[in-house]
């Protein structure tokens, strides 16, 4: 039979192991070629779609759509589009171009150092 006590102890320690897995170090960022990424297009890769609208002019943002947060999954030119409403946003500067979508895409961290891009 268990006591009051062991239940806690086993509560409390099942508690303390999933936070202390939740505050673990943070996800390496992510790096990609800068070659990949066509000059006046984008692609996505992991969470991130990554922009060059002009030579040497990098911008990232996050795949997930302002809307109700579907992944955005497509790009056509410089448009990214999300297939849950449809809604569509500039990879230029991440703004609704149509749908149902009010607010930009999030705009992300990214840095250009020689062939490689980091993203965070």
């Amino acid at each position: 039979m268990c006591s009051r006590r062991m239940f806690l102890l086993g509560t409390a320690t099942t508690f303390a192991g999933a936070l202390l897995t939740a505050c673990g170090g943070e996800n390496p960022p992510t790096t990609v070629a800068a070659d990949d990424v066509p000059v006046g297009g984008a692609i996505i890769v992991d969470s991130f779609i990554i922009a060059q609208p002009t030579a040497g002019e990098y911008k990232a943002y996050s795949t997930a759509c302002t809307h109700q947060n579907g992944v955005i999954d497509r790009i056509e030119g410089q448009v990214a589009i999300c297939p849950k409403h449809n809604s569509h946003f500039s990879t230029v500067d991440g703004s609704v171009i149509e749908g149902l979508a009010r607010d930009p895409l999030i705009a992300k961290t990214i840095t250009h150092d020689g062939d490689t891009l980091e993203l965070s």
